[in-house]
């Protein structure tokens, strides 16, 4: 029987195993979660990790191959990019429940019905004896790292707009260097923390915020360094970069979130309170 012609601008995906070995990878990993709560072993957990990071190379490798072969059309390109803000929107609402979470600690801390949390709280928020951090010390310098990297990955973005190969590159470098900088920081910052996740709820909002924030700061380094890796073998052409325009929208999203964390958790919440230095 013959080929039936294509008459539209759709890509129809051929038949792929990555979904269904990503949903077993990814049970393996819950699995191995479990355990390693319950103190069992945390082997599990790595063996699902592996399997979830061979299975995200593996299939957008194949997304790269059909995107070389000429299947993302305009058309297809157009509900890439509708997925990419869905997910970002997801993302956003992921953020506004850590907020949610705080700023109820920090306007309902002494509440009558909350007496479980005044109880736990003194009915101060931050509570009674948690030494914050300054403000204007690393979480500044972090804010500087993340206000420069956005700078930079727009620089890249453009020089490869203007067919710019080195301007690219650069622009790259600098960014995944910046967001790798970030990373260190906030590592160092969390070491000299004067409270702890489990002290108490402030701890848990602060550490969930900025923990979840310190996540997304890493996926979006590895998206970029990826970016990177394929901008030196020429993958990128001023018409055709989807992948890097995605990872570039993720960063400025990555900023955004931290310019809301930096005002309203570190400078407003620590008005008035004791400096951890």
């Amino acid at each position: 029987m013959a080929a039936i012609a294509k008459n539209h601008d759709y890509h129809m995906v051929e038949p792929s195993p990555w979904p269904f070995v990503m949903s077993a990878a990814v049970l393996v990993m819950a699995i191995g979660a479990i355990s390693w709560m319950h103190e069992w072993t945390p082997w599990i957990f790595f063996v699902g990790l592996a399997g979830v990071l061979y299975t995200m190379y593996a299939w957008w490798s194949d997304v790269i191959k059909e995107a070389n072969q000429g299947d993302h059309t305009p058309v297809v390109q157009m509900h890439h990019r509708y997925g990419m803000m869905l997910f970002i929107a997801s993302e956003v609402m992921v953020f506004f429940g850590f907020f949610w979470a705080y700023f109820d600690g920090f306007f309902r801390l002494d509440d009558v019905e909350q007496y479980a949390r005044v109880a736990a709280t003194s009915g101060m928020w931050p509570p009674t004896g948690v030494e914050l951090f300054d403000p204007f010390h690393l979480p500044l310098f972090n804010t500087l790292l993340l206000l420069t990297s956005g700078t930079t990955v727009t620089w890249a973005h453009h020089a490869l707009l203007e067919g710019d190969r080195e301007g690219l590159k650069w622009g790259l470098v600098l960014t995944v260097l910046l967001g790798a900088l970030f990373t260190g920081v906030q590592a160092l910052e969390y070491s000299e923390a004067g409270f702890a996740f489990s002290h108490n709820m402030y701890g848990a909002t602060f550490f969930m915020a900025t923990g979840l924030h310190g996540f997304h700061v890493l996926i979006g380094t590895i998206f970029l360094l990826v970016c990177l890796i394929r901008a030196l073998r020429g993958d990128f052409t001023p018409e055709r970069h989807l992948g890097f325009e995605f990872a570039a929208w993720y960063w400025h999203f990555v900023d955004v979130v931290w310019l809301f964390l930096f005002a309203s958790i570190y400078v407003w919440g620590s008005w008035g309170v004791a400096i951890h230095h």
